[in-house]
């Protein structure tokens, strides 16, 4: 499988403009870090400072960022920043000292799940520290709880890059062949009354080979295979058929939670289904790593009655004060109200431009995460208009199994005008390139 991420990646061994000290500083990187080196952009950015919605180089050149999903609430937000610096100034010790501060921060965490407080149901939370982590235990709770070892994802699903997690993430292999105990199903695009169909063919191949079902692992935004969110409430079927057959639902949140979808904190919500494990990861700490996995007691206990699981700074008073501020943001600057409504003329603005545009297939998202997908003219599309916009110094993405559908999700305080801004440069760029689809 094409790794997504190379569509808008800068190469090395391809002729590049940058000159003087970006050149050092690319020769001494490419050097120290070898193949594991991986830059945005075929002619790479270098940033100086953020604030808000808007990345800096150190020439003071302005960028847009609409696609840093990890800096959730504005980059440098000063509520956050001020909360991490204060709490390192005081204490930061490991996870298994008492600490008030970790504890009101996971009620308040528990707090915006919406079966919280109805135990013994989504009531006990672990911290980690990253999204990673956080699905590999996951699906170790999974594993251990269920007695089973089948796991279903989507064809071009990222959750994570543990030994264990990237057996179930294809878009990270390049050539990716799918582990026994992995069974892949289309990602919902176009169909998603087929969803649960699809579901159930895998949870019944799994049979075929001696395997039960563990458990099905999606982000219900279906980010990496390239932006499905409609109609609501397709997932249940699913859902259901995997609790048939006594698997349990894992909701990775790492991209739809914390309001980015709009309307709901979570992105689970809007199909009005209920985990069994939900999992979380950079979002939450605006540029902190911070992760989290939140599951039924008696699911927890399967596992730590064998293991005796912790994450060292997980579950630090820094971790708290972090997670703590980027709460206050979220709902004293209304964001998830902000997202569901400039996410709405976001999209509605790309579907003008669809009307203009025939390289424009298909609009979809929900709240400040969409996705257009894109005609393709062999697989150069979707990274020629990405690095078209760097160009006009506006930052979004790629994603989709064949990475021909163009990614937005900016902080969670993008506005009306910084959507018309990315607008503007869209029509712009697709005009240019429109002469290639007639």
């Amino acid at each position: 499988m094409k790794r997504i991420l190379s569509l808008n990646a800068f190469d090395p061994n391809a002729a590049t403009t940058q000159a003087g000290a970006i050149a050092s500083r690319l020769q001494r990187r490419a050097k120290l870090f070898g193949a594991g080196s991986v830059l945005f952009y075929r002619q790479p950015l270098e940033f100086v400072r953020g604030q808000g919605c808007w990345l800096f180089d150190a020439q003071g050149t302005p960028y847009l960022d609409a696609y840093n999903n990890v800096l959730s609430v504005g980059h440098c937000h000063p509520h956050v920043v001020e909360a991490a610096t204060r709490q390192l100034g005081l204490l930061n010790i490991n996870s298994r000292y008492l600490h008030p501060g970790i504890i009101d921060y996971a009620e308040r965490l528990l707090a915006t799940l919406p079966t919280a407080g109805s135990s013994p149901r989504l009531s006990n939370i672990v911290f980690t520290c990253t999204g990673s982590e956080s699905n590999d235990l996951a699906l170790r709770l999974a594993d251990r709880y269920t007695g089973a070892r089948g796991v279903i994802v989507t064809q071009a699903a990222y959750h994570g890059n543990t030994a264990l997690v990237s057996q179930v993430s294809p878009s990270s292999h390049r050539h990716w062949q799918a582990p026994e105990h992995v069974r892949v199903v289309p990602a919902p695009l176009g169909g998603a009354r087929d969803f649960a169909t699809h579901v159930q063919a895998a949870i019944d191949d799994l049979a075929r080979s001696g395997l039960a079902l563990s458990a099905l692992i999606i982000d219900s935004i279906f980010s990496s295979d390239g932006v499905c969110a409609d109609p609501t409430g397709f997932l249940r079927a699913a859902i259901e058929a995997v609790h048939r057959h006594n698997g349990l639902f894992i909701a990775d949140e790492v991209q739809p939670g914390f309001g980015r979808t709009g309307s709901h904190w979570w992105g689970f919500q809007r199909h009005g289904v209920e985990p069994d494990i939900v999992t979380m990861g950079k979002p939450m700490g605006n540029g902190y790593p911070i992760g989290a996995v939140v599951t039924r007691p008696e699911i927890l206990k399967s596992y730590c009655d064998d293991v005796g699981y912790f994450n060292t700074f997980g579950a630090s008073p820094v971790t708290a004060a972090v997670g703590q501020a980027v709460l206050d943001v979220i709902e004293r600057e209304q964001l998830i109200d902000n997202a569901l409504r400039v996410g709405a003329y976001l999209r509605e603005g790309m579907r003008k431009l669809a009307g203009r545009h025939a390289s424009i297939i298909e609009v979809r998202g929900a709240g400040l995460y969409v996705g257009v997908q894109m005609k393709s003219a062999g697989d150069t599309t979707a990274g020629t208009i990405i690095n078209a916009m760097r160009d006009r110094r506006i930052l979004i993405g790629a994603a989709g199994r064949h990475g021909d559908v163009l990614k937005v999700r900016p902080p969670l305080c993008f506005g009306s005008s910084h959507a018309d801004n990315l607008l503007s440069a869209l029509d712009e760029v697709l005009t240019q390139m429109d002469a290639s689809f007639t």
